[in-house]
């Protein structure tokens, strides 16, 4: 009988909600550190089997061109909030951590969680957040530093600001800065830390391989734990929806759901541990796709799985202990077929996977060689779902909407921004096949270091002040044009100068 009545209860719950919803939920899933070549749809030399993704891609559209705005996370994950570069606000380029802050989301500023939630959608976000946030001292005072020593400073009676709460989420589960990497190992709920850190981090029971040492000696919660945040984060998503679909099955969702998934430490759970032929990195990139495979059978479960936008996609490339010892061990590139990884201007620093599945609008199976930001998340959500952005907000943001739905003629964007580790110092523009990096070297990490030193290519144009190539014909981004095509280069940085001055890439709207 209970199972009739469960049985009843979904159908009503289904043909509820096809009568009564009239927006897409919104699904949106940023990975961490997850690299261009790390999915077996984008890289069928991959040594990772990805079978939840790649069902995904061929439910849906996969973007070969797709950028995250940053080569790093805060900065990439501002720009996804807002549409708007970061490079264009104060400390644009600041990779948060501990009690670090304030948020870059200036107050006031419209954010795709807030623009969503004016169009009657529930809002949620679960994982990492890492915007920045403000922590309060016992005399209520700012901390807005990153050091072991301010974290013990925190007052955990008192309210956190500036965080998703106050940036149009209703509801929040996740952590300030990286989940397992950071000096401050402990949850938020809403806006506060229900269960403070008591202890130093105990790092001799965690795993010991070459892909656990970015775990620093941090304070830790005493319900922290290290190896199964992301199925953590997973439970909690699916008991935002199915709390939504029970209560409110006429309203709208947007959930964001960030994962810790795979930022180092490598951290799998136990039930993933020596799963894959790929060690423990190997095991952890299964682990998101089991992730990714749970939330798709949520929405199956739930009867909402044809009415819901699912975006797939990651914040910046791979990280170079990754690169390095996936290459050397296992003969898995997270970058391929790119030119760096994570923190560099070259496209393995920010060319990442993006894929979207919306049944009835997205052809499944399809793919698109559009160039495509993160940023453009905004534009597109507010088309779809009817908003109309203001003029001074979504400044970086472009509406893919034809492109999901194959009406696309043309390019949607004239060109497309990227910042490397250096902010607003390394910034890069593409306009067809060609880009221009505003700067010499890699804009990130240090070549002549001993284990990347192997990766270095030889510089043919030294003596330049930029770098400009063809990915048309040199997608590894071997060759520096500068010199040979000087009217390329000098037209690009035009462009960029004229962007960064007009403080936007789209046309402006009239206020």
């Amino acid at each position: 009988m209970r199972s009739l009545g469960l049985l009843l209860l979904q159908i009503t719950l289904v043909c509820g909600h096809a009568l009564a919803v009239t927006k897409p939920h919104v699904l949106l899933i940023l990975a961490d550190d997850l690299g261009y070549g790390d999915v077996r749809c984008y890289n069928d030399q991959s040594k990772v089997p990805t079978p939840n993704i790649d069902r995904l891609a061929r439910e849906g559209m996969r973007f070969t061109d797709a950028h995250s705005p940053a080569t790093v996370c805060t900065p990439s994950r501002y720009s996804l909030m807002t549409g708007q570069m970061a490079f264009r606000v104060p400390n644009g380029g600041t990779v948060f951590q501990g009690a670090g802050g304030p948020s870059l989301i200036a107050p006031g500023r419209l954010t795709l969680p807030a623009l969503l939630k004016s169009q009657g959608y529930a809002t949620a976000a679960i994982g990492k957040w890492h915007v920045g946030l403000t922590f309060p001292d016992s005399l209520g005072e700012a901390i807005h530093q990153g050091r072991l020593e301010d974290v013990r400073r925190i007052d955990f009676t008192r309210r956190i600001e500036g965080g998703p709460l106050d940036h149009g989420f209703e509801h929040f589960f996740g952590t300030a800065c990286c989940p397992t990497t950071d000096w401050l190992y402990a949850f938020i709920d809403g806006d506060h830390i229900p269960v403070p850190p008591k202890a130093p981090i105990d790092k001799s029971k965690l795993p010991k391989h070459p892909y656990a040492n970015d775990c620093r000696a941090g304070l830790i919660a005493p319900d922290f734990p290290m190896e199964e945040v992301d199925l953590l984060f997973l439970k909690k998503s699916r008991e935002f929806m199915e709390e939504h679909m029970r209560t409110t099955p006429d309203k709208p969702f947007f959930l964001y759901h960030a994962t810790q998934a795979v930022h180092l430490p490598s951290f799998a759970a136990p039930e993933f541990q020596h799963k894959t032929q790929a060690g423990p990195h190997g095991d952890f990139i299964g682990e998101l796709d089991h992730i990714i495979g749970e939330l798709m059978k949520e929405l199956d479960k739930l009867g909402i799985a044809d009415q819901t936008i699912v975006l797939l996609s990651s914040d910046n490339g791979p990280e170079t202990t990754s690169i390095i010892h996936m290459r050397a061990d296992h003969d898995h590139d997270g970058a391929k077929p790119w030119r760096g990884m994570k923190r560099d201007a070259w496209e393995g620093g920010h060319r990442v996977p993006l894929i979207v599945r919306w049944p009835g609008h997205v052809k499944g199976g399809s793919t698109s060689d559009q160039l495509a930001s993160l940023t453009d998340m905004m534009a597109t959500l507010a088309a779809i779902t009817g908003s109309e952005l203001p003029h001074n907000s979504a400044e970086d943001s472009f509406n893919l909407q034809p492109v999901l739905e194959g009406k696309a003629t043309a390019p949607v964007r004239r060109y497309l921004l990227t910042q490397a580790f250096g902010g607003q110092r390394t910034l890069s523009i593409r306009r067809g096949s060609w880009k221009y990096i505003d700067h010499r070297g890699s804009g990130g990490n240090n070549y002549a270091n001993p284990e990347l030193k192997q990766f270095a290519l030889p510089e043919v144009a030294p003596e330049a002040p930029g770098q400009l190539y063809d990915l048309a014909s040199d997608p590894g981004e071997t060759t520096n044009l500068y010199f040979k095509r000087p009217e390329i280069a000098a037209e690009l940085k035009a462009l960029l100068d004229k962007s960064k001055a007009a403080g936007r890439s789209t046309v402006p709207k009239q206020p």
